[in-house]
């Protein structure tokens, strides 16, 4: 498949998948126990786009505008921000099974919330603010913290080491797995226990837009940052000394892909837990699709992301209802199945 896409054919594969995207979240928008008319959507929607106030509005407004539509923008940003870090990772160690976990991020996060929900009521610390805000913020600084701490360890004269880099990613996950075994086995709760389960597993019931809008305030400069990535990862393909001969300032290119891997996957996993898969199908689907050329390959992925986390949320808080699943279960039992099919699939085309 061609490295390059024509233009025009890249602009029409963009508009697909923003059409797939919106309808998909029009439809959500009246999927749930509560039914509402097309029109009372229409309504609600176009009431609060021109401030109207309150006592004009529908019955559906708290419904449709404070619980649903927050869930779905968030559905959407998450699965953007986790997807284009995915291909980021792919792009940065040369390999499409590459994910953010590489490079702890995923751990340190973990060990954040574990900090949050086990040892802080463990030595003391307690209070309302610990469910709203202490699990977020720690789980976004451990993610966050664990990165800059092997990214700093993965240095080698000055110049960070992919090699060296994902062998100390591989270290650091293990004594993070240790030490959360260690806090779970030892002083959590059976409350905090089932609270750890829970988050570690993923969800983004509850999602209000105060946290919509600071993830978007996170997540947007991001994307945008590594949409300016996507020439410089093209020439990645073709090796680091390549690229550097080609003009790629590579150190930079590294420093800029880790960092924003590690701040876009830390916010999301910080407020919505661990969610899998989506970082490493949505990139391949599109690689596979439409080839690697990464100008194209990014946005799209931020697209085929969200598309796809917000068919799982959709389906997480329906299919087992009135009770709900948690989304990260629906990823790896929809994701793990699809992605073996994709590498069975790309396996018989090489043999041929």
């Amino acid at each position: 498949m061609p490295l390059r896409i024509p233009e025009k054919r890249r602009i029409w594969i963009h508009v697909a998948l923003v059409t797939i995207m919106l309808v998909l979240g029009v439809v959500a928008l009246n999927i749930g126990p509560l039914k509402s008319t097309w029109g009372e959507i229409w309504q609600v929607i176009r009431d609060r786009i021109l401030f109207v106030a309150v006592d004009d509005r529908s019955w559906a407004d708290p419904i449709i505008w404070n619980l649903r539509m927050p869930r779905i923008v968030m559905a959407m940003l998450v699965g953007a921000g986790l997807a284009v870090a995915g291909a980021l990772m792919q792009g940065l160690f040369r390999n499409p099974l590459a994910d953010p976990g590489l490079i702890g991020v995923s751990s340190g996060s973990a060990m954040g919330a574990v900090v949050s929900i086990i040892v802080l009521p463990y030595i003391g610390l307690t209070g309302d603010w610990l469910m709203y805000a202490a699990t977020p913020i720690c789980a976004m600084v451990g993610g966050v913290g664990i990165t800059f701490l092997i990214y700093q360890l993965s240095r080698i004269g000055g110049r960070i080491n992919v090699a060296s880099m994902l062998l100390t990613g591989i270290a650091i996950n293990a004594i993070g797995g240790a030490l959360i075994g260690l806090a779970v086995t030892q002083i959590a709760t059976a409350e905090q226990l089932q609270s750890f389960t829970f988050w570690s597993l993923g969800s983004l019931n509850g999602v209000l837009w105060p946290v919509v809008g600071i993830t978007a305030l996170v997540l947007l400069p991001c994307l945008v940052a590594a949409l300016w990535l996507g020439k410089p990862l093209n020439a990645f393909l073709f090796g680091e000394l390549e690229a550097y001969h080609l003009g790629v300032d590579v150190p930079k290119v590294k420093r800029i892909a880790i960092v924003v891997s590690a701040l876009m996957v830390g916010v999301t996993v910080g407020f919505t837990g661990g969610i899998g898969f989506i970082g490493l199908v949505a990139p391949h689907i599109i690689r596979l699709s439409f080839g690697p050329d990464h100008r194209f390959l990014l946005p799209a992925s931020a697209l085929c992301g969200a598309i796809l986390l917000l068919i799982a949320d959709t389906l997480a808080r329906t299919v087992a209802a009135p009770a709900e699943l948690q989304i990260g279960i629906l990823t790896s039992l929809i994701g793990g199945p699809f992605f073996l099919m994709l590498l069975l699939k790309s396996r018989k085309e090489m043999s041929i």
